[in-house]
């Protein structure tokens, strides 16, 4: 059932009823689309710069570039440890300096 068709079972069903026709398809759009923009403005002033998207975005790849870099140091990744001839690179396989053994 399309909107125009539900339209008409609505005003039908308000005829027999007595009560007030509903407004037709579209009769709000533009109205309710300036209430949407408002509300987006509203949230823009609202929000704190912290939380904006930008600042969420760089909070977001810095985080994961320095999660990367930490497990970079800690663990080579698969198939870092050996070279282009598959000799092992210098120093790979080494155990980080923790002082715990």
């Amino acid at each position: 059932m399309n909107t125009g068709q539900q339209h008409l079972l609505d005003t039908y069903r308000a005829a027999q009823r007595g009560e007030a026709a509903p407004p037709a398809p579209g009769t709000h759009t533009v109205r309710t689309a300036r209430e949407i923009q408002q509300w987006y403005r509203f949230r823009a002033v609202v929000t704190a710069p912290a939380d904006r998207l930008p600042a969420r975005l760089r909070r977001a790849v810095h985080s994961a570039a320095a999660g990367l870099l930490r497990r970079g140091a800690a663990e080579p990744v698969d198939g870092a440890a050996e070279g282009v001839d598959g000799a092992p690179r210098s120093g790979a396989g080494r155990v980080p300096a923790s002082g715990a053994m």
